[in-house]
């Protein structure tokens, strides 16, 4: 038998299923609801975001590359909440409330650092309730299935 097919430890099992699980649930909720709310071309303007905007005029690759980008980004966010779990406890004691304001700080972060520094350079000003939506979403479709997930498999 070869050392390929030794079991991982349980904690790298259940570190990854916990960053999979969240990721892949908020960034499919996230999606949709966002595909939702202003159309099906959202992966591309997604993609749009490192390729420039000619590529929201692309097409079958460009619209998959964006639907990647987007679970790579929810998939780099439960990474972060579930970093921070393990130094902060109360994080996975708490899940409601902290991802409640986790997925606050990932919209923030979003419109504040991620959106400008894209290739779309997008950036204010913002109408209020675009704002409100936008972290009510947040809050629920990522913060929650986040956070319950680390809280779920990452013990």
């Amino acid at each position: 038998m070869s050392g390929d097919s030794a079991p991982r430890p349980l904690g790298k099992r259940s570190a990854l299923l916990a960053i999979a699980v969240g990721g892949g649930i908020a960034g499919t909720l996230d999606l949709l609801q966002a595909c939702m709310l202003f159309g099906w071309k959202i992966p591309l303007v997604i993609a749009a975001g490192l390729l420039g905007r000619q590529a929201i005029r692309g097409g079958a690759g460009t619209y998959i590359l964006g639907v990647l980008l987007h679970f790579f980004i929810a998939c780099s966010a439960a990474a972060v909440y579930y970093g921070a779990s393990r130094k902060l406890r109360f994080m996975t004691e708490h899940p409601l409330v902290c991802g409640l304001f986790f997925g606050a700080a990932v919209e923030e972060v979003m419109n504040l650092v991620v959106l400008p520094l894209s290739a779309l350079h997008a950036r204010g000003p913002y109408k209020l309730y675009d704002l409100i939506l936008g972290l009510l979403v947040h809050m629920v479709v990522v913060g929650l299935p986040i956070s319950f997930s680390v809280g779920r498999f990452a013990k």
